[in-house]
């Protein structure tokens, strides 16, 4: 497996069959939530398997906004996830970045822990989902994982 930068112009027939497959089909977000508009404007990463398929992707927003993070289920517990986030906590470092934010469905906040986030407020409701807002702070020489 190997995940790389991309950019939505070209990357968008790879990553819109991920992202509809895990939140519309597999959680039942409405359609109008996921696609926000905001695609255009977000670093993407995609995560390809040794065969090319396509397998997960996450972006990030310029203010260091994460999210959109989606693995397919075949490939979950596999590594993809984790591959996703270090590629989107390098770009942010690589950019100056200081501090990283996201909204985690619960299931998951043990997952960004695990890859230094905290929890910051309250549980909410997200299209119907539970999540939490998460946050890192960003250091340089800790967080650059890629050369």
């Amino acid at each position: 497996m190997h995940v790389e930068l991309v950019d939505w112009a070209h990357a968008e027939p790879f990553i819109r069959p991920i992202r509809e497959t895990v939140f519309i089909l597999e959680q039942a977000v409405p359609e109008e939530l996921e696609w926000d508009g905001l695609d255009t404007h977000c670093a993407h990463v995609l995560a390809w398997n040794d065969q090319g398929d396509a397998i997960g992707t996450a972006r990030m927003q310029t203010n260091g906004t994460i999210g959109r993070m989606a693995v397919l289920k075949n490939w979950r517990g596999r590594g993809a996830g984790r591959a996703l986030l270090g590629a989107l906590l390098d770009g942010a470092v690589r950019q100056g970045l200081t501090r990283v934010t996201l909204s985690a469905q619960t299931h998951a906040i043990g997952f960004y822990e695990r890859a230094g986030f905290q929890p910051v407020g309250d549980v909410f409701l997200d299209a119907g989902i539970p999540h939490r807002k998460m946050e890192k702070v960003l250091t340089p020489t800790k967080d650059l994982l890629r050369a």
